[in-house]
């Protein structure tokens, strides 16, 4: 079983003789050049992930200041915002050079806002998405309805071949436990709907499964995103947005899951997962 570590201790859990594994994390950094203001550097390679998915970075490949960034990744890959600069974007840092890294879904409509990386290793895969909100007055509930078809259509095609590893801001708070106040928010508030969360268990019962959720699944509070607004991460008032969903036949190769509600930086905090590598 899971193991969920230390949440202010960054160091892992001891690997068994002979065992490899693979340190991944995920975080929407609301920005990357704010973060980096914001001590990234320093909690990265405190952290040191194999892999690090990042999401809402707000910024094109060719506007990072590279000396700022942390040392010792072979690939990094930004995917910037084509149709609306300084908004959206994700990006990957990996210390082992993937197989191949791929930049959206292969759909013209969806691949406008650098959503959505992944990295193919030897034995699984690593996709970073930063889901489209619903948005207030369910304004992109179409656009997120279709990203949510066309994308459970590339992660069974993607696990046909090997096992996935999903994460990144999903833009869903899937249980009524997921968000502090449910009540208020149940079919009212973007990221509680009801189509919202059918559609990823819809996912989930394709063969994938939430890591968090199934080794914790009566834990309370344990959110990954806090709204600014009334002091909501000092109250834990959030929502769980943030996820690691694995492929079900590797579901037993996920050895810890942490997050860092401690480290600043964005509205989100680090989420990170151990995943073991055949030796």
């Amino acid at each position: 079983m899971a193991l969920e570590t230390d949440e202010e201790d960054l160091s892992s859990p001891k690997l068994l003789p002979g065992m490899r594994a693979v340190k991944i994390v995920t975080w929407n950094v609301a920005g990357f050049r704010a973060v980096l203001k914001k001590g990234f550097k320093d909690y990265v390679e405190k952290e040191q992930p194999d892999v690090l998915c990042l999401q809402e970075t707000k910024i094109s490949e060719k506007m990072v200041p590279k000396k700022e960034l942390p040392s010792g990744y072979e690939c990094i890959t930004f995917y910037e915002c084509c149709d609306t600069p300084g908004r959206h974007g994700t990006a990957l840092f990996s210390r082992e050079k993937p197989i191949e890294v791929r930049c959206g879904l292969g759909d013209e409509m969806l691949d406008k806002e650098g959503r959505i990386i992944t990295a193919e290793y030897e034995s699984f895969y690593v996709i970073c998405t930063y889901v489209p909100n619903s948005s207030e007055g369910l304004v992109h509930w179409a656009y997120r309805k279709r990203w949510d078809e066309a994308f459970l259509e590339y992660m069974k095609a993607l696990d046909a071949k090997k096992p996935v590893i999903w994460c990144g801001d999903l833009n869903v708070a899937h249980r009524w436990i997921d968000v502090y106040k449910p009540s208020a928010h149940v079919n009212k508030t973007p990221g509680f709907l009801y189509g919202e969360r059918d559609d990823f268990s819809k996912l989930l019962s394709c063969g994938f499964v939430d890591s968090y959720a199934h080794y914790y699944p009566g834990r309370r509070g344990m959110f990954t995103f806090w709204s600014y607004r009334g002091g909501g991460r000092a109250k834990n008032n959030g929502w769980r947005l943030d996820y690691f969903v694995v492929s079900e036949r590797v579901l037993n190769r996920v050895l810890a899951i942490w997050r860092r509600p401690s480290v600043m930086g964005s509205d989100h905090c680090p989420l990170g997962i151990l995943f073991s590598i055949a030796p």
